[in-house]
């Protein structure tokens, strides 16, 4: 089966631990035990908040536009490489990474019909009802509006 062929896994990536333990996850159940010969097509995604999301524009607010576009794009930079670096490690290769500017919930949901995903993962920050609410939460959003199934990974907890 041609790369093009296969069936489409999407992992949205930010820089979190939650995220990082979701591929990681993603690559022990989906590909490594396939080896080379894995059966999707891996597509990492990273959705790079817009600056004006950071900034309150007051008197001289615009002079932090280029710091704060500037950081987006560093951490931007680093998940790629985390993400590269644990497919490296499970020697998964052939994978795709994008970065594409907006909310994450939107970005990730366009994501899946742009490249007609089978399975969307995310991970969980295993927020409470009242912190979901308050915050949103980029996973329940995906689960009721991404048009493909969706896998949410949670990170467990260390058992004392």
């Amino acid at each position: 089966m041609g790369e093009e062929e296969k069936p489409v896994i999407l992992v949205g990536m930010d820089d979190s631990e939650y995220s990082s333990h979701a591929l990681e996850r993603t690559l022990d159940r989906f590909f490594v035990p396939f080896g080379s010969n894995h059966p999707f097509k891996l597509i990492i995604i990273h959705a790079k908040p817009p600056v004006m999301s950071f900034m309150a524009m007051g008197p001289g607010g615009g002079n932090l536009l280029p710091v704060t576009d500037c950081y987006l794009k560093r951490t931007a930079t680093s998940v790629l490489e985390k993400a590269r670096e644990l497919c490296r490690s499970r020697s998964v290769g052939n994978v795709h990474e994008v970065v594409i500017e907006g909310d994450a919930r939107t970005v990730l949901c366009e994501a899946v019909d742009k490249y007609h995903a089978s399975i969307l993962v995310v991970g969980s920050h295993g927020y409470n009802a009242i912190t979901r609410a308050v915050l949103g939460s980029v996973s329940d959003y995906c689960a009721h509006n991404a048009d493909c199934s969706v896998m949410i990974i949670k990170k467990p907890r260390n058992k004392r």
